[in-house]
């Protein structure tokens, strides 16, 4: 007899059916919590691997490029410069393009990024010997009185674009390399300053000053990210400022073309340097609200030179209008932003080359395209520069597609961090 039984024998026949309810109460729940959890379907986290409106962003600009494209450069086989070519022309290379970049994109999106930390070096001396080599007769080819491509079969390759994704990493990797000396002149922004100089002598030589714009912003934009002195930082403002006002006076076409943008539509300025302008501003002019319509543009009929590359946004505001330029913004908005988001919690979470790689391309994109806009729209001085994801041009839409996947990665490797996982 046990203890509880001796202390109360009235009581003996109630307790042991209560203990034996209490066991079987506890047995029956615990074998019906074992028949739900079977019963529920072993799922993965509601978390993405990736983001899907940055993906979604990036394939609206990168499908508004590809029917703009075409419909800015349908007329060109009329006029006697592509007088050989099919009215389809552009429109196969540059779906050709597309799908080439598409490709290349999921191959990188498999890169681990920490890849392009360790190769960063490599892939910026790789990059400077290819802009020597388009230097080089025989192997650059010129088009436009510039020499900025090398041949690749039935393709050109622009080494100028290679280097703005080089730019990123290499400035990024350096930043968390010489996070220490980020308050030294000599040991933290001299050896960068240096490098970047080297890059713009080669591309001045082809001569790509817009090139060399975006990719000295894409360096100490990173550099200013990472924490550099901000006298220093300053100061570098001011010797930007400067050697950009020596070049243009050394220039007399520079010089010219400075003297037209500040007034575009002086008799002899709309007639030479200011002409792109004038008939730029003249399409945003036409499309008014919501623009003549797709294929409606009249300044795409040879009277906007490079239509469907630098000045592609002047169609898109003639055909699409004021809204059709606004969707273009919010979409470049969106990218930027989100880019910059990937940053923050990459830095968060200590890997910092991670972090400021996805800010540099935040910075490239988006400086690119402003700047691209701003030339457009009359804001700043003519510049020869696509709009990115948009314009044609086989080597800037695979240098963008590389960008975004290398974000896109950040993105998924940040996700697997948050999750509790390993990389």
């Amino acid at each position: 007899m046990s203890l509880r039984e001796k202390l109360f024998p009235e009581n003996r026949m109630g307790l042991n059916r209560f203990w034996s309810f209490s066991r079987g109460g506890i047995d029956n729940f615990r074998s019906g919590l074992r028949d739900a959890v079977s019963g529920v379907e072993q799922t993965r986290s509601r978390m993405m691997d990736y983001d899907q409106l940055l993906v979604w962003a990036v394939l609206s600009l990168a499908l508004i490029g590809l029917v703009m494209v075409y419909s800015a450069s349908i007329t060109l086989a009329d006029g006697p410069k592509y007088a050989n070519y099919s009215s389809n022309f552009f429109l196969i290379r540059h779906l050709i393009s597309l799908s080439i970049a598409i490709g290349v994109a999921i191959w990188v999106f498999k890169i681990p990024t920490r890849v392009w930390d360790r190769y960063s070096p490599l892939i910026f001396g790789l990059t400077v010997l290819l802009l020597i080599a388009v230097l080089i007769p025989g192997i650059g080819k010129g088009v436009n009185g510039a020499k900025r491509w090398i041949m690749l079969g039935p393709l050109n390759f622009q080494p100028s674009e290679l280097m703005k994704f080089a730019a990123v990493i290499f400035a990024a990797s350096y930043t968390v390399q010489r996070q220490e000396y980020l308050h030294s002149f000599v040991k933290g922004m001299l050896p960068m300053g240096v490098a970047v100089a080297l890059v713009g002598g080669l591309l001045m030589a082809e001569p790509d000053m817009g090139a060399l714009v975006v990719i000295a912003l894409i360096a100490f934009g990173i550099l200013f990210l990472g924490g550099i002195n901000a006298k220093l930082f300053g100061g570098l403002i001011v010797v930007g400022f400067l050697s950009v006002a020596i070049m243009i006076a050394l220039s007399p076409f520079r010089r010219g073309r400075m003297l037209a943008f500040m007034d575009p539509w002086q008799v002899d300025n709309a007639a030479n340097k200011g002409y792109q302008l004038t008939h730029s501003l003249m399409a945003f002019g036409r499309g008014e609200w919501f623009g003549t319509g797709l294929g409606g543009s009249v300044e795409k009929l040879h009277y906007l030179p490079e239509a469907h590359t630098d000045f592609i946004m002047a169609v898109i505001g003639e055909e699409l209008g004021f809204v059709g330029v606004v969707v273009v913004i919010f979409l470049f908005y969106w990218i930027v932003r989100r880019a910059f988001m990937i940053g923050r919690p990459a830095l968060q979470l200590d890997p910092s080359f991670a972090g400021l790689a996805a800010k540099g391309v935040a910075i490239w994109i988006g400086w690119q395209a402003f700047i691209n806009m701003g030339v457009n729209l009359g804001l700043l001085p003519t510049k020869g520069l696509t709009l990115p994801l948009v314009s044609y041009g086989g080597s800037g839409i695979l240098m963008n597609a590389v960008a975004i996947a290398m974000l896109l990665r950040i993105d998924y490797e940040n996700r697997i961090l948050m999750r509790g996982g390993k990389l």
